[in-house]
């Protein structure tokens, strides 16, 4: 009997470490589970600016964290929490487009119809000017989605 329960216990760990596995694979979190870099999803999608949440106002939504600026936007937020995640788990829009997951600048991205999408910024490569550069959205949008089937249970 005692080893019957040691196998449902090791095998109960197992999976919960697998789906929490899953979870850092599918978004772009920190290893506290934070999003977005703690930037506030409500001020991407209904704001169109980039603007740091704080620790004060935050709620979680499918074991990820979110930061907001406010108690209004927590309250936002909580209502109606899919509507507020970002595009491809917070992964860079392009990257998917292009078939890999790369960490977004916060401050890159585009919202368009009733989303937003972040983007990778570097020295050498601006992921949202190439994004904007092929001037078909729809496009982009459509294989980065089919793209992102496969791509959200890999690693980074």
């Amino acid at each position: 009997m005692n080893t019957l329960k040691s196998i449902i216990v090791a095998c109960t760990l197992l999976l919960s470490t697998s789906i929490i596995a899953q979870d850092k694979m599918a978004n772009n979190i920190d290893n506290s589970n934070i999003a977005l870099q703690g930037y506030s999803p409500v001020s991407y999608l209904d704001m169109g600016i980039a603007q740091k949440g704080v620790k004060q106002f935050k709620s979680e939504y499918k074991k990820v964290v979110y930061y907001f600026t406010s108690a209004e936007q927590k309250t936002t937020f909580d209502k109606n929490p899919a509507k507020y995640t970002p595009q491809y788990g917070g992964f860079c829009a392009f990257g998917v487009y292009a078939g890999a997951k790369f960490r977004p600048d916060p401050n890159k991205f585009i919202v368009k119809d009733g989303k937003y999408f972040l983007y990778l910024y570097n020295l050498e490569l601006d992921a949202q000017q190439l994004w904007l550069a092929e001037k078909n959205h729809n496009k982009l949008v459509s294989v980065a989605n089919t793209n992102w089937k496969k791509l959200h249970n890999t690693h980074n």
